[in-house]
């Protein structure tokens, strides 16, 4: 089993590049590094998913886990004469976590770019003005150049991506870690290694690293198409509202306290109602290996799970969550133990979905 060393490892490589939805060449590559030397098969689609297919003892069923490799970020929608840059959200920005970062901007040359996000200074604002949320419009990045034409000498154009500049840190005593865009890597890393330790499956096993889930669960829509599993987990974060001032109640999940499976997601259960068939077999398998877990009903946001459960003539579904604190922000922060427990949930789930359970599932005719 996956030690904590050994998955810090991993989520800060692949944390740390550039893989902005639509954009995720850099993570993309190492994926399929990390995949290869494990898999039977390695594919690209055409939108940019990784697939990697690991035979079942018996095969005939398809097992499909996913886990989104893109970010979010920004796009430069504008080059001003005096060369400060305008951006875009590309996925959900709290806007309240941008002035003051520190960015990358991927150039049309390859080379990325430093650059600092600007707001107008709160010394020349009136009160009531300094202390409202700055809107994206208000916002700009300046790279230090004096005027558009030494921008565009940088290689930086509208369309150009942008990132937010940070590296992936433990905490305290060293179990918690801090960084960008675990908003998914901790789900890819987590079905990298899941993958890797699986034995004895008797299904086909699909390991799928998904493109574009921020902006709209596109990939697991397409590569969910191509695969027609019969079952699927995606491997997301969860929140992590274990901080002050958040009732108990309110709180969704905390970290250290094991994997969440997620029972229900998106506004009034409009995103993911997990299958009960899924559920029950997670419980089992949480059961029987001794790995603890955390139930989840979440009221906003939703994961590759829900379009994967739409496919065709629909997919049993669920989702293992990594509880995650201040997600969709530079300073994401998770705990290896969670992490490395979702690993081992994942890896029992995938060797007790015989072809026996899947054809129990899948349904049929009554008459």
């Amino acid at each position: 089993m996956v030690s904590k060393n050994e998955f810090y490892d991993t989520l800060k490589s692949l944390a740390e590049v550039l893989g902005v939805s639509g954009y995720e060449d850099e993570v993309r590559g190492l994926v399929i590094d990390m995949l290869k030397p494990y898999a039977d098969e390695v594919r690209v689609d055409a939108l940019g998913n990784v697939i990697a297919v690991k035979k079942g003892s018996r095969g005939g069923g398809r097992v499909m886990l996913a886990g989104h490799m893109d970010e979010i970020g920004l796009m430069v929608s504008n080059i001003e004469k005096n060369g400060f840059l305008r951006v875009q959200p590309v996925g959900g920005w709290n806007t309240v976590v941008l002035p003051g970062q520190r960015v990358q901007i991927l150039t049309s040359k390859g080379d990325k770019v430093l650059g600092v996000i600007g707001h107008i200074p709160p010394h020349i604002l009136k009160p009531d003005e300094a202390k409202q949320v700055p809107e994206m419009k208000n916002l700009f990045i300046d790279v230090g150049a004096r005027n558009r034409e030494e921008v565009e000498e940088m290689g930086v154009e509208i369309g150009s991506v942008v990132v937010i500049e940070r590296t992936v840190e433990r905490l305290g005593r060293g179990d918690v870690v801090s960084g960008k865009a675990f908003d998914d890597r901790v789900g890819v890393a987590v079905m990298i290694h899941a993958f890797r330790e699986v034995e004895g499956n008797e299904a086909d096993l699909y390991a799928v690293a998904t493109v574009q889930e921020e902006v709209g669960l596109k990939g697991a829509r397409t590569s969910a198409y191509r695969i027609s599993p019969d079952v699927a987990i995606a491997l997301d974060v969860t929140v992590a509202a274990d901080v002050p001032d958040v009732k108990e109640s309110e709180q969704i999940s905390k970290l250290g306290k094991g994997p969440a499976i997620k029972l229900m997601d998106g506004r009034s259960g409009s995103g993911l109602l997990t299958n009960p068939h899924v559920k029950r077999l997670l419980l089992e398998v949480a059961k029987e290996e001794d790995i603890p877990y955390q139930l989840e009903v979440l009221s906003g946001g939703t994961t590759d799970a829900t379009i994967i459960a739409l496919n065709k003539e629909g997919v049993p579904a669920g989702v293992i969550s990594i509880p995650t604190r201040y997600i969709h922000s530079p300073v994401e922060v998770l705990d290896l133990g969670d992490c490395v427990n979702a690993t081992r949930l994942t890896k029992g789930f995938v060797e007790k979905a015989t072809l026996d359970w899947l054809e129990e599932i899948k349904g049929g005719k009554v008459k």
